[in-house]
C-alpha cells in the first residue's frame, strides 16, 4: 500500500514539474511576442502620422521646365499629423520608373515641414520627351504618384 501511494507521489512531483517548465517557456514565448507587436505598433503608428499630398496640378505648365531648366517642380502637402523632414535624403524619387539624386527640397509656406505646410520638389531628370510621364514620391513610408504629360 506504501508502495502504490510513493509512486503516486513521485508521478504528481514528476508532473509538477514538467508543467513548471512547460510554463516558463511559454510565458518567455509570449513575452517575445508582446515585445514584437509593441515595436511593430510604434513603426505603424510613424506611418499612419506621415501622409504627404501631391498637390500640383498636372494641366499647369508649371511642373515640367517652368524655369527653363528641364527640371519637374511638384508641390507636396503634409497632411498627416506629425511633422516630416524636408531634406532630400528623406524623400525618395522616382522619375519614369528611375531613380533621382538630383532632388531638393524647400518648404513654401514655413520654416519647417509642419502639418498642412506644403513643400517644393525640384527634380533634375534631364529633358522629358513628349508625352505622359510620372512621379512617384516615397515620404516616410507613404507612396504618392503624380502623373504628366510635357
Amino acid at each position: 500500500m506504501a508502495s502504490v501511494s510513493t509512486s503516486h507521489l513521485i508521478l504528481f512531483i514528476a508532473s509538477l514539474l514538467i508543467a513548471a517548465s512547460v510554463a516558463g517557456t511559454f510565458t518567455t514565448g509570449i513575452q517575445r511576442l508582446s515585445g514584437a507587436l509593441g515595436d511593430r505598433s510604434i513603426d505603424v503608428s510613424k506611418d499612419v502620422r506621415s501622409d504627404v499630398e501631391i498637390i500640383s496640378d498636372s494641366g499647369s505648365g508649371a511642373v515640367y521646365n517652368a524655369s527653363g531648366n528641364e527640371n519637374v517642380t511638384v508641390l507636396v502637402k503634409n497632411t498627416g499629423s506629425g511633422d516630416l523632414d524636408a531634406s532630400k535624403g528623406q524623400i525618395e524619387v522616382l522619375l519614369d520608373g528611375k531613380y533621382q539624386k538630383n532632388v531638393s527640397v524647400e518648404v513654401v509656406d514655413g520654416s519647417a515641414w509642419t502639418e498642412g505646410n506644403v513643400a517644393r520638389v525640384s527634380i533634375d531628370g534631364g529633358e522629358l520627351s513628349a508625352g505622359d510621364h510620372r512621379v512617384k514620391l516615397i515620404v516616410g513610408g507613404d507612396e504618392e504618384v503624380f502623373r504628366f504629360r510635357t
